[in-house]
């Protein structure tokens, strides 16, 4: 996949398994955050069995920051279905996670997750992984097997729902692919309500196995709650030692 735009993402930190390494799992942060920030909670998940890869996304100027510099995996104005799509810096932050996973052995299960807009890069490439293809058509070259998404939201939604009406394989390629979407009703940053429809929108498209989790008075953050359940997830759909 090429990009006219030039994106120089940062530094990837590397949890290694402490026992078989049965999994790898590509971690997305939020805006304006860097991946360092995530790795003591992905740690203290104890998932003896998953390696986490931790990047950190490219600085680039961000519309709903006022056009600011951040740390972002694509440019974003608003969560609604009308905005205006940021294809481009999408398939970039994508293929950096295809390129993160393609050095992985046959044998190891692979997966994507992360929190805010990193889940909304992790849904989307999860879309692009069953397709088969980015946005721009070339080929996504990697397959994955699970997703994990934190206060997220779809983006390109109404982009992705053509693109599935046109390959219905990719439909059937959807059902029985593990999602766990986890969301807080007081989340004031991406609204709960944006995590329903994002979850409705995948289902439409033929993920028939999204495990939706609510999470009361919880605002734009994670709980303990929320995590004990993402060990349960991975642990179940990964088949991995407690």
């Amino acid at each position: 996949m090429s990009s006219g735009r030039k994106l120089t993402f940062g530094k990837t930190h590397l949890i290694r398994p402490k026992g078989e390494h049965k999994a790898t799992v590509v971690w997305l942060h939020g805006l304006g955050d860097v991946g360092s920030s995530w790795v003591p909670a992905l740690q203290d998940l104890q998932l003896e069995n998953i390696k986490w890869l931790v990047p950190t996304a490219p600085v680039q100027s961000v519309a709903v920051m006022g056009g600011f510099p951040v740390n972002a995996w694509f440019d974003v104005g608003s969560l609604s279905e009308d905005e205006p799509n940021d294809l481009e810096g999408l398939d970039a932050s994508a293929a950096h996670i295809a390129k993160l996973l393609s050095e992985e052995p046959a044998d190891v299960k692979l997966g994507v997750g992360g929190f805010s807009q990193g889940a909304a890069t992790s849904l989307y490439s999860t879309a692009c992984s069953v397709l088969g293809s980015y946005g721009d058509g070339s080929d996504f070259p990697c397959k994955l097997d699970i997703t994990v998404t934190i206060s997220g939201w779809l983006p390109s939604a109404r982009t992705l729902q053509h693109r599935f009406r046109e390959k219905p394989h990719a439909t059937e390629q959807a059902k029985n692919y593990p999602i766990f979407m986890g969301h807080g009703t007081s989340d004031d940053i991406v609204l709960y309500k944006y995590g329903q429809k994002s979850a409705s929108t995948l289902q439409g498209m033929g993920f028939d196995s999204i495990d939706f989790k609510t999470y009361q008075w919880l605002g734009h953050t994670t709980s303990s709650a929320e995590m004990k359940d993402i060990f349960a997830f991975f642990k179940e759909k990964l088949q991995l030692e407690a």
